[in-house]
Order: C-alpha cells, then structure tokens, then sequence
C-alpha cells in the first residue's frame, strides 16, 4: 500500500473547471481541506502560498505538488484537483498545470514529508500513471488510480 493512498480520501479528488489561477485553485483547496478535514481555509491557503514564494512547485509535464506545513495539524492531508482548463504554474518546463497533488504536513513534520514528495515524483514522473489520470473524470476512477499504483 502507497504512502499516498493512506492519507487521500475519496472527497478530497477534485474536478476544477473553474479556477484560472493558482491563487484560485488554493482557495478552493482550503475550502475543501475546512469542510472535509477542519483545517482553517486560511491556514491552507496562506500555507501554500509560503512555500510557493520559495519557489514553485510545479514539477513540469503539467504537473505540480504544492505543499505546506501547517500548525496544529497531527497527520498529513492531501487533496489532488485535476483541472479541466490548465493554468500556468511556473512550472520548470514553461507548461501549464493540469494535475495539482496538494500536501499539507505537520509544521515538525521530517521523513515522512519527504518521503510522501519522493512517493509523489515517482508517481508523476510515470508516464502511463498520468495518461491514465488524464483520460478520466471520474473522481471515485481518480482515487483507485493513487489507491492501486505500485511504486
């Protein structure tokens, strides 16, 4: 069993077709992550944007992992949002964005933060992982494909 699998649940999968903008897809997050997990949206929010400000964390192949420490959280969240518009990201390849994997982790948070990361980049860096995520819009279909994949 993945390391991601254990702390994606099926209703933090989210299909966007709305947002424009980075800024945007963070607030919607933070509100999934406060109705879902009880976590202040501006604590996510503000959070992600922190980290973003060090550099951006779009990894490229319209793929990017925006991640934070939050206070006061005992165990990592995650939401993923599949966007049906890509948005620009920063991303080291100059693509837009259309798989966003967000990772909120314990402000002492150590190894587990990085290995939840490396888990993440192997992920994405699998070819037939992304094409599969990309050829479905179903978000119970989205969250078999993070629950099933063999690293």
């Amino acid at each position: 069993m993945s390391l991601i699998s254990k702390i994606l649940t099926p209703e933090c999968v989210l299909l966007d077709n709305e947002s424009a903008s980075k800024k945007r897809v963070f607030e919607r997050v933070g509100l999934l992550f406060e109705n879902t997990q009880q976590i202040a949206r501006s604590q996510v929010f503000d959070s992600l944007f922190a980290r973003e400000k060090l550099g951006s964390t779009g990894l490229g192949q319209g793929v990017a992992i925006p991640h934070g420490r939050v206070k006061g959280l005992r165990d990592a969240a995650a939401a993923f949002v599949k966007m049906q518009n890509p948005i620009p990201f920063d991303a080291p390849d100059g693509l837009p964005v259309s798989f966003i994997f967000v990772l909120l982790v314990p402000e002492r948070a150590t190894d587990m933060h990085l290995q939840l990361l490396g888990e993440l980049a192997q992920m994405f860096s699998d070819k037939v992982f992304r094409d599969k995520l990309q050829s479905t819009d179903d978000p119970a279909e989205i969250h078999k494909l993070f629950t099933e994949w063999q690293g």
